[in-house]
């Protein structure tokens, strides 16, 4: 039975809960095998130069001003704000043509005036208190923010091709192994923002996503814990919040692989200062939260 099949029978009582781990089956087998040829094509990185930088700002403004108008298009076409400043910038390069595929970003905090997004913009929508960004200490916490894919590097279903400015990707161009690994993107680039905060001991992320967002992020196991009800913020969007330990707990074993792939190039262009200190993923496994803390975060079914 096809993917498509399988997810049509995810809302009937009983079978649902079946379904649900058939599909989170079928994802990470294909992700084991897809690890083994994700970096022929595809390469996470860190920006660390300028340059790199600006790259990065011109794909935002592709993607959130010229596509979604989320921002307003300006000569520059560059993508930027205050939060830049204080981000780490990891982005995918599409290896055979060295176009940059994708990227997000890491915002952190130093102080109590370094706000992230979150609280700045939508403190309201973290209605559970508990895990409100203030309560912990502000070196330890950050934020998930800009993700962007470009439009050739998506697949979509669509009557016609009309270019990248419809998000198709023109199938003449690359290969079949490339076009598989293509949809991996986005889940790349979040286990790449995972691995870039777990590194620099960041133990608290949160993110505004959109809630069928989060949950097909859990059929691959990434699972957030849902802060509050969604909110007005470009589309309704919910306020989520994971750790290391949620991360490591649920993630599928094909899943893994492919983070270890990740964290493989990212580390192969790792510039971190000593000062920040860092820790591969596998070692972060041994250094979990505070007792108990696990129970309280174990994502309701």
């Amino acid at each position: 039975m096809s993917m498509k099949h399988l997810k049509t029978l995810q809302n009937i009582p009983v079978v649902g809960g079946l379904v649900n781990r058939a599909i989170s089956h079928l994802a990470s087998s294909d992700a084991s095998t897809i690890s083994k040829h994700f970096s022929q094509y595809l390469r996470p990185q860190i920006a660390y130069s300028e340059e790199l930088k600006q790259e990065v700002y011109r794909l935002r403004h592709q993607v959130y001003c010229a596509e979604l108008k989320f921002e307003n298009e300006n000569e520059e076409q560059i993508e930027k704000d205050s939060f830049d400043s204080h981000s780490v910038h990891c982005f995918v390069r599409h290896l055979a043509t060295d176009r940059m595929a994708g990227t997000v970003r890491l915002i952190t905090s130093s102080c109590a005036e370094e706000l992230l997004p979150i609280e700045k913009f939508c403190s309201h929508a973290i209605q559970d208190t508990e895990f409100a960004p203030h309560l912990f200490p502000r070196q330890d916490i950050c934020e998930i923010s800009r993700l962007a894919v470009l439009a050739d590097f998506r697949r979509r279903q669509i009557d016609n091709f009309n270019g990248a400015a419809t998000g198709a990707i023109n199938i003449d161009e690359y290969s079949t192994r490339e076009l598989r690994c293509f949809p991996y993107i986005a889940i790349c680039l979040y286990l790449a923002a995972a691995s870039t905060a777990f590194r620099t001991n960041k133990k608290h992320a949160f993110v505004m996503m959109e809630p069928r967002l989060a949950r097909s992020m859990t059929f691959v196991g990434i699972c957030f814990k849902q802060l509050g009800e969604p909110v007005e913020y470009h589309g309704q969007r919910a306020a989520f919040y994971i750790n290391k330990e949620m991360l490591f707990d649920n993630l599928s074993p094909g899943y893994k692989k492919l983070l270890k792939s990740i964290e493989k190039d990212l580390a192969s262009s790792d510039k971190t200062p000593p000062s920040i200190g860092k820790q591969s993923l596998s070692q972060m496994v041994d250094s979990l939260m505070d007792i108990g803390f696990k129970e309280r975060l174990q994502p309701k079914i």
